[in-house]
């Protein structure tokens, strides 16, 4: 499985939505799934699908799908 697949798996499982909703322009608050719960099961799903931990300012700056990509980046993992 590609990086690109695991981000948007973990997209999906963490804001519990279709993988097919997983796209640019998805951010945050724009879909009922990505409230502040949601968001929460996103950041978890990240850090387990690349096992990595992220830092609290990351966490708050995670917007959208493609700031998502941008913060992984921090932790070598390239999408």
């Amino acid at each position: 499985m590609s990086n690109l697949e695991k981000y948007v798996n973990a997209f999906a499982e963490g804001l519990e939505i279709d993988a097919g909703i997983v796209k640019e322009g998805l951010e945050y608050q724009s879909i009922p799934e990505w409230d502040s719960v949601g968001h929460m099961g996103l950041v978890a799903s990240l850090e387990d699908a690349f096992d990595i931990m992220m830092d609290t300012d990351d966490i708050i700056d995670l917007s959208s799908y493609e700031k998502g990509i941008e913060i992984l980046k921090k932790y070598d993992v390239e999408i």
